[in-house]
């Protein structure tokens, strides 16, 4: 789908990735081996190196300065940035992902004996997890599957794990038993990551009738604690930033924030890619006692930044809140594709975007009032490919973000190829279009 040049108001060419100090790599995939960042496994962000490239580039000059991310997920740049000394705030809608950042930032404040003193306790408590029910712990009663999420053998043993947790009295050690939980809990169920949540014999696995469940929990807890060593050499000589993380959504919480605050922004928005965020964590957000109903469920879906297609097809027509002549030409001929298709056609692709945009145009509009004069917005989105038409999501953030009264530095290529989970009619799903999907880097600052 072709659109009129002159209905994208700024020139803003893709440029190769570099600033004067090339940005590293953002995949996640890097956070697996990663000390601290490897925790928790998480399939969106960026890798720990991308913001040490970022902090390098923009910070390298400063010895203090305030980092924000208001989407922090699990923390990377939050962590990274306070490891290098600087400040952070951070905001995250997902309870458990929230649960996961704030644990990591205040992992060099725990108390290594009692994190010690805290395994030990349950490598004696857990030969008791084989020899009958707990009465203190019980499995979330509004938590629902399609199959049981555990055998009854390592149901028996999950919550012995869960009541020995609830009772360690130091919170900050007990966030990190309930983090190292939450990264485990998957792997000995009768679920799976593919990369999305599904059965293990839909994936053609076989069911797990038992398991170790405390062997798992200690050797997670025993790499944490490793890390946590690895946190006090790597801060040796420095003062590590202060911070905090809201578990909030950006534009409920962005009132936290003083006008030009902020030195430094490093985040990355949920992409237009229709990944569920919040249905893939449910098992984390229900077994941890973060939600206990659909009820708790529903305000971070319908919260979630520029909310999910699922609920934005229902709708009959989602205008655009800004204006933007090539954006509105995009979505008109989106709303054509498909229509006896329903709500599973153009027109639900369509609400579905302009809600996303629509909620990239406030993120500006704040980012714009939060930033210092001469501070930095660095933005990691990619574009997306909807019924077969490619959105360049990056040209069209930068075009908003100069409506906004930023200046755009540039946007930067970081990866030219990644995988999508909502790719319709594209070249990665055998279909007719030839686009493909990429990463880039939006660099925006204050005036």
């Amino acid at each position: 789908m072709i659109f009129e040049q002159s209905c994208f108001p700024f020139d803003l060419p893709v440029k190769p990735n570099g600033n004067g100090a090339a940005f590293k790599d953002p995949a996640f995939m890097e956070n697996r081996t990663a000390p601290v960042h490897r925790w928790v496994p998480w399939i969106a962000g960026f890798s720990g190196a991308f913001v040490d490239s970022v902090l390098a580039a923009y910070l390298a000059r400063r010895k203090s300065a305030t980092v924000l991310d208001p989407f922090a997920g699990v923390g990377t740049a939050l962590v990274q940035s306070a490891i290098r000394g600087y400040d952070v705030v951070g905001f995250e809608i997902n309870p458990y992902a929230a649960l996961a950042a704030e644990a990591k930032l205040n992992a060099l404040r725990v108390e290594t004996r009692t994190f010690d003193e805290a395994m030990a306790a349950m490598r004696l408590d857990a030969r008791l997890w084989h020899s009958g029910p707990v009465t203190t712990a019980v499995a979330p009663g509004g938590f629902r599957s399609h199959i049981p999420f555990y055998g009854p053998k390592v149901e028996e043993q999950v919550l012995h794990a869960l009541a020995f947790t609830s009772k360690i009295g130091d919170d900050r050690v007990r966030d990190l038993f309930r983090v190292a939980f939450g990264s485990v809990m998957v792997s000995f169920s009768n679920y799976t990551y593919e990369p999305s949540l599904s059965t293990r014999p839909g994936a053609g696995k076989p069911l797990i009738e038992d398991a170790d469940v405390a062997a798992t929990l200690l050797a997670k807890l025993r790499t944490m604690r490793d890390d946590i060593e690895w946190l006090r050499r790597e801060t040796n000589g420095i003062r590590p930033g202060s911070g905090r993380v809201y578990n909030e959504d950006f534009f409920a919480g962005e009132g936290r924030l003083e006008s030009g605050s902020v030195n430094l922004m490093v985040t990355s928005p949920p992409y237009l890619n229709n990944y569920h965020y919040v249905r893939n964590t449910r098992p984390q957000l229900y077994w941890l006692g973060l939600i206990s109903s659909p009820d708790g469920q529903r305000p971070l879906e319908e919260k979630n930044f520029g909310t999910f297609w699922q609920i934005a097809r229902e709708k009959d027509h989602v205008a655009l809140a800004f204006e933007h002549c090539g954006l509105e030409q995009m979505l008109a001929g989106l709303r054509k594709l498909n229509g006896e298709k329903g709500q599973y056609g153009g027109n639900g692709w369509a609400n579905y975007a302009a809600s996303y945009f629509n909620d990239c145009d406030r993120f500006l509009v704040v980012v714009e009032r939060v930033l210092a004069r001469g501070g930095t917005g660095v933005i990691v989105v990619g574009n997306s490919i909807l019924q077969g038409v490619n959105v360049p999501v990056q040209d069209i953030i930068g075009d908003i973000a100069k409506m906004r009264g930023l200046s755009v530095e540039g946007i930067y290529r970081l990866r030219g190829k990644r995988v999508g989970s909502s790719i319709t009619a594209s070249s990665l799903r055998g279909g007719g279009s030839k686009a493909t999907l990429d990463e880039s880097a939006v660099v925006v600052r204050k005036r």
